[in-house]
């Protein structure tokens, strides 16, 4: 236990010993600072996460960038590079913020590919008598008005009357052509079907919900039938274009993976264990003939991505999540590649638990600024090939890249060990690897944001639904998820696209091989075009996976 010292004892004591003691109060009183700043950093984090804003928006004064000149990172504000020194002591005025222009011609594009509905308002002659006098006018251009009409869903009953034919001399029995029952004895109909999948799956609208819709409307679809239909039509139909896709997926060079956990409220496990939807879908420096593949498993451990990827040779960007690397260790034709925004997320968080005053000066915040500026160029390079991205990459982001990792290393000793700006230069050194992979290859970007995305409307839906009941609930939703994302990514629109599967695989059930889905595919002309949106003066061009 510490003693208190009083006056008299402080001033019978040799110069030499009241030194010792004041320095070893001193670095005591500096841990204590340290790990009250590390509460404090926690606190603040657990509060933002919990009332805050999500955003990792990082905003700068300036264009600011940085490179390593002779063994020193240097940063200066891009503009002000190059001027003479001795503006820097002039005083600067503050930029205005500028309101962004309203673009012409706006309206028309948002209304282009509408039908129009031409509403006439004129005047009877009778009225124009009385105010011109007869034959005292004379009709000018007429004044346009534009207004969105909506019309409400509406729910009607189809009665196929099917005809049957038999043969007066035997006991022959023909029908006539029909459509196919999605499934036999029930009331579903493929545009029935596709208005609850775009419902629940596209606008995250839970079965109960739509189970009281539908009453508004005057007829009783509980929620359990909804659950069936949609169960078996996603085991029975869609999983034969999940499965095509599936095969597809493995011609491209570049995957993106990511993972989110669900609840399966009857898994065989005991309340609460955690169920998982891993999503993997095609890299997003491919500007066309995207694929989204979701799928359930009860564990997040090595053996998914193992058998998911089986038949896959060439890089996946993910997180840092560990099974990934393990994984490769496996293999010589699979590469793992990093992501930067998981890089950025922890100093992000650290700026956000500082006061207001003391965040610029952090070297969390430096940490943002610096991978700020590699974005930067990395966005400049977007819209080249995947080899003159390549090449431009080793001249203007690679510099960027080992300066800001020999910065990180001078300064890792600077900072606590158990707060978060710690936690970030740490994992950006134990991924150093792994983010480094895109320098070398044009076709890997330099973030798994695209796979976040795609996994963002299941995280979406999983709010207002909670839980899935089964494992077979939970299959189907993986299956229904991935085309509805698919198409999304497609530029289709989910209602039409659904709504077209259900109506024609059920015609190829009894196919012996399945090139009929071909025709099915998301990018396929043979696809009709009113499942695709509407392009608005779109030149892009659709590049093929290498």
């Amino acid at each position: 236990m510490e003693s208190r010292y009083t006056e008299e004892m402080l001033s019978g004591m040799e110069k030499g010993t009241i030194i010792r003691l004041f320095l070893a109060q001193q670095e005591q009183l500096e841990n204590i600072d340290k790990n009250l700043q590390l509460v404090l950093e926690h606190l603040a984090d657990q509060k933002r996460h919990r009332f805050g804003r999500s955003t990792e928006r990082h905003l700068t004064e300036g264009q600011v960038s940085f490179m390593e000149v002779d063994g020193e990172i240097v940063f200066f504000n891009e503009p002000e590079a190059v001027t003479d020194q001795e503006a820097e002591n002039e005083t600067q005025e503050a930029p205005r913020r500028r309101t962004p222009k309203k673009k012409k011609g706006k309206r028309e594009e948002d209304l282009d590919g509408l039908p129009v509905i031409i509403i006439e308002h004129s005047m009877t002659e009778e009225q124009l008598s009385d105010t011109f006098g007869t034959d005292g006018y004379k009709r000018l251009p007429d004044e346009v008005y534009r207004r969105y009409r909506f019309t409400p869903a509406k729910v009607e009953v189809e009665e196929h009357h099917v005809a049957v034919y038999a043969a007066k001399t035997d006991d022959a029995i023909v029908r006539a052509e029909h459509p196919v029952c999605l499934l036999k004895g029930s009331l579903v109909s493929p545009s029935m079907e596709a208005a609850i999948i775009n419902a629940k799956y596209v606008n995250a609208c839970p079965l109960y919900r739509q189970e009281k819709e539908f009453e508004r409307y005057g007829i009783t679809v509980s929620r359990q039938n909804m659950a069936y239909w949609t169960i078996q039509c996603a085991d029975r139909y869609l999983a034969v274009l999940y499965d095509y896709l599936h095969e597809m997926m493995y011609a491209y060079h570049v995957l993106q993976a990511d993972e989110t956990p669900v609840l399966v409220n009857k898994d065989g496990r005991t309340a609460g264990a955690k169920s998982y939807m891993w999503v993997y879908r095609t890299g997003s420096m491919y500007s066309g003939r995207q694929i989204v593949l979701y799928e359930y498993q009860k564990t997040r451990n090595a053996s998914h991505p193992r058998e998911f990827l089986k038949g896959f040779s060439g890089v996946c960007v993910t997180d840092g999540y560990q099974v990934y690397h393990t994984i490769e260790n496996e293999r010589e034709d699979l590469t793992i590649a990093g992501c930067w925004s998981h890089s950025r997320r922890r100093f992000d968080e650290a700026v956000k638990a500082l006061p207001e005053s003391r965040r610029k000066n952090s070297l969390a915040y430096l940490a943002l600024t610096m991978i700020q500026a590699i974005y930067r160029e990395e966005r400049m390079l977007k819209d080249l090939s995947p080899q003159e991205r390549h090449n431009r990459r080793r001249l203007s982001v690679k510099p960027l890249v080992e300066a800001y990792f020999t910065w990180v290393r001078e300064n890792i000793p600077k900072v606590p060990q158990k707060g978060k700006t710690h936690e970030g230069f740490m994992y950006c050194l134990n991924q150093e690897k792994y983010l480094k992979v895109f320098l070398d290859d044009g076709e890997v970007p330099m973030d798994n944001n695209a796979a976040e995305q795609s996994v963002r409307g299941f995280c979406i839906g999983k709010k207002n639904w909670v839980m899935i009941d089964t494992i077979t609930g939970a299959k189907s939703s993986a299956i229904i998820y991935s085309i509805a994302e698919t198409a999304k990514a497609n530029n289709l629109r989910p209602y039409e696209y659904f709504e077209y599967l259900l109506t024609e695989i059920p015609k190829h059930m009894d196919d012996t091989d399945r090139s009929f889905c071909e025709d099915l595919l998301p990018w396929s002309p043979n696809l009709p075009e009113h499942c695709r949106k509407p392009e608005k003066n779109s030149n892009k061009s659709i590049s093929e996976p290498s």
